[in-house]
């Protein structure tokens, strides 16, 4: 039974992650502003607008922050713990789920910065189509994080900006978003709390 339900949690964990990268590109591409005639931002938008549409009356951006995007992706998070709970046949605590979401929006959140600043520094050391529709979202969302650093971590004519975002953000998984997921999956067994 147990490899049953590692194989039913590798597939929620990927039905799960599909979907929360879709909320979490959108709400990114609004919050930097990313073009919105890009054929991948159209589809973002047009997958996404549905469920966000009617929340925006509920929970308005606060500025550029798509919070009802937020709120999805931290249901869809919840949910999922919940799903996987539920496959190994433990009743959740509650208060130990909602940290346990917390902390996986926050991981998910930094895990995609930091695929995209690594795929927006290979595409810039190769001669990538800088006007190709991945391109140009990809140095949209990535670019305002590294921006701060450009050429204050140069050495030897190489940029090494990318490289201590990567790291930063790395760290942050590592140090902040692992402790809250690692807290609130030990509440939410029972064994803390």
């Amino acid at each position: 039974m147990n490899y049953l339900t590692n194989a039913g949690g590798l597939l929620l964990e990927v039905a799960f992650g599909a979907l929360v990268t879709l909320f979490i590109l959108r709400i990114l591409a609004e919050a930097y502003r990313a073009d919105f005639h890009n054929p991948i931002c159209q589809f973002l938008y047009r997958f996404t607008n549905p469920v966000l549409r009617p929340l925006r009356k509920v929970l308005p951006p606060v500025r550029r922050v798509n919070t009802g995007g937020i709120v999805i992706v931290y249901l869809l998070e919840c949910v999922k713990w919940l799903l996987i709970a539920a496959m190994a046949g433990i009743a959740p605590n509650v208060l130990g789920l909602a940290i346990t979401g917390l902390g996986e929006t926050l991981d998910i959140f930094l895990l995609t910065w930091v695929v995209l600043v690594f795929a927006w520094s290979i595409m810039s050391m190769l001669s990538t189509d800088r006007y190709h529709p991945v391109a140009r979202l990809v140095t949209s969302l990535a670019e305002p994080l590294v921006r701060p650093l450009r050429g204050r971590m140069t050495i030897g004519g190489l940029d090494f900006s990318p490289t201590v975002v990567i790291l930063g953000l790395i760290l942050a998984r590592m140090l902040i978003a692992a402790p809250i997921k690692d807290w609130g999956v030990s509440m939410m067994l029972g064994a803390a709390g």
